[in-house]
């Protein structure tokens, strides 16, 4: 019998480490929403500067647009809809990005309450710590991104 991906997510994760790599995996999908979203915003800033560079030109001044890595001659009359097309595709797919973004945060935060993760602070950092941390109740300690122990 298969399992649909919302019941394999919820299933009860067994032992610390699987716990572990479940949360790193989680914390690397959103690391890779904000880099998209970053990669993204980039794009929509050149578009604008594209946008402020041309509209005051005159619209049957010769321009140039690379299409799919090949350069076109157009008008500004042509060139300038398109761009700005681009431009707003390129807002909305950051909406739904970020829209993502928050549910990745919400799913990531109700994982660490459930399995009361803690991340493990570097070894100067643990000691400002240890005192205030001495009677919580367990979980499952886990440590810096890129590091082990």
């Amino acid at each position: 019998m298969a399992t649909s991906r919302a019941e394999r997510d919820q299933k009860e994760y067994v032992n610390e480490q699987a716990v572990a790599n479940k949360f790193a995996d989680m914390r690397s999908e959103l690391n890779q929403i904000y880099s998209k979203i970053t990669e993204l915003e980039m794009e929509a800033s050149e578009h604008s500067l594209v946008i402020n560079a041309i509209q005051p030109l005159d619209p049957s001044r010769r321009c140039y647009r690379m299409i799919g890595g090949v350069l076109v001659e157009r008008t500004i009359k042509e060139v300038l809809p398109a761009v700005q097309r681009n431009k707003e595709g390129i807002e909305e797919v950051i909406a739904r990005l970020n829209e993502a973004l928050e549910k990745k945060k919400k799913e990531i935060s109700d994982f660490e309450a459930k399995y009361k993760i803690r991340i493990r602070k570097e070894q100067g950092e643990e000691k400002d710590d240890s005192a205030r941390k001495e009677g919580t109740a367990q979980g499952v300690l886990v440590g810096p991104a890129g590091g082990s122990g």
